[in-house]
């Protein structure tokens, strides 16, 4: 019996160069978690319109002297956020919202670097893991559209509204969640073998936490967190006064009504991951069962505290990291029940 030769991309590939490359891509889900947290912080310092030109190249590097400085920051007196909101803003006061974007910008493009090098190298010397090509070429092709998304959604609120798309900035965010879960199951992939994909109450769990992520990129491009800084309540009721006055696009474009949907969301997420999280210790994954109790009951209690205390930078910023960590763990919940001798 003959078996086929394996593709030349993976033609030195051993258990210690797959074990590598196992390391290289949690290790990417590591960078693209932080850059989540940026972009986060970003929004939240009200940064993302600072940097008025898209310069994939060039704008690797800062303003270096003082003609840039002054011809960056005209550029942004230019803009209608200067105009409409920031009128007046001292030039070192822009130098720090620029700082924000800057580095945004420059940690995608390390990313960049940190995933394209090494599998260059990768396949260059044959150690592509067998059969994973495909899906490390497509994270590759992620990443670059991830940069053009990030553009179409700046492009946004260099407008005459001089505010971000809620729709393009859940946008950006969703491609920045599939990069990730897409590096943390190929990494459990490698290291553990195959797994099948999550069904049952598992994929339910799964959908529920992204839409809820999602829906705070909603409240997160309205400022939505600003309004009914208390809970559960929303002024006199559990529904606010202004639910449903956008007609049909209101879940989208009413901030009162984004923000009580992501908290009722977020409620009904919080039941099926803690009870997902009780069936897995019952059958014996404690320690992934632990870890997604422990962050989705972190995550729920972060929430709320963001959202009482008006959604500071600090606080604000630990939400949305702790939004990818649940996301990581429960993502290694449901592949290790997949090998698991007893399915939740």
């Amino acid at each position: 019996m003959t078996h086929a030769s394996p593709h030349w991309i993976s033609r030195n590939a051993s258990p210690h160069s797959d074990q590598l490359v196992t390391k290289w891509l949690f290790g990417m889900a590591l960078l693209v978690a932080i850059m989540v947290v940026i972009g986060g912080v970003t929004r939240l310092t009200g940064s993302g319109l600072s940097m008025v030109e898209w310069r994939p190249l060039i704008g690797t590097l800062p303003p270096l002297s003082v003609a840039e400085w002054d011809r960056v920051y005209q550029l942004y007196q230019a803009s209608p956020e200067y105009q409409q909101l920031n009128f007046g803003m001292s030039l070192a006061a822009f130098k720090n919202i620029f700082f924000w974007e800057y580095f945004h910008r420059l940690w995608g493009r390390l990313l960049g670097l940190a995933f394209g090098l090494p599998f260059l190298i990768f396949v260059i010397s044959g150690r592509v893991p067998q059969g994973f090509g495909l899906r490390l070429t497509l994270l590759l092709c992620l990443g670059g559209f991830q940069g053009v998304v990030g553009w179409w959604m700046v492009k946004s609120g260099l407008t005459e509204q001089a505010s971000v798309s809620q729709y393009r900035l859940a946008s950006h965010l969703a491609v920045a969640l599939v990069i990730f879960s897409l590096l943390i199951w190929t990494g459990f992939d490698l290291r553990d073998g195959r797994a099948k994909s999550p069904k049952g109450h598992g994929m339910a769990s799964l959908a529920l936490v992204g839409i809820t992520i999602l829906a705070g990129a909603l409240v997160a491009g309205m400022d939505a967190g600003l309004l009914y800084n208390h809970y559960p309540l929303m002024g006199n009721g559990l529904v606010p006064v202004e639910y449903g006055e956008a007609g049909w696009l209101d879940p989208f474009e009413n901030p009162a009504s984004a923000q009580f949907h992501h908290r009722w969301i977020a409620a009904a997420t919080f039941g099926a991951v803690v009870v997902l999280a009780l069936k897995a210790r019952r059958h014996g994954l404690h320690l992934r069962g632990n870890l997604v109790l422990g962050a989705i009951v972190a995550q729920f209690i972060l929430g709320i505290v963001t959202l009482l205390h008006g959604v500071p930078v600090a606080l604000g910023g630990m939400h949305q990291a702790g939004a990818v960590v649940l996301l990581g763990c429960l993502l290694a919940l449901l592949h290790g029940e997949s090998h698991h001798r007893q399915p939740i």
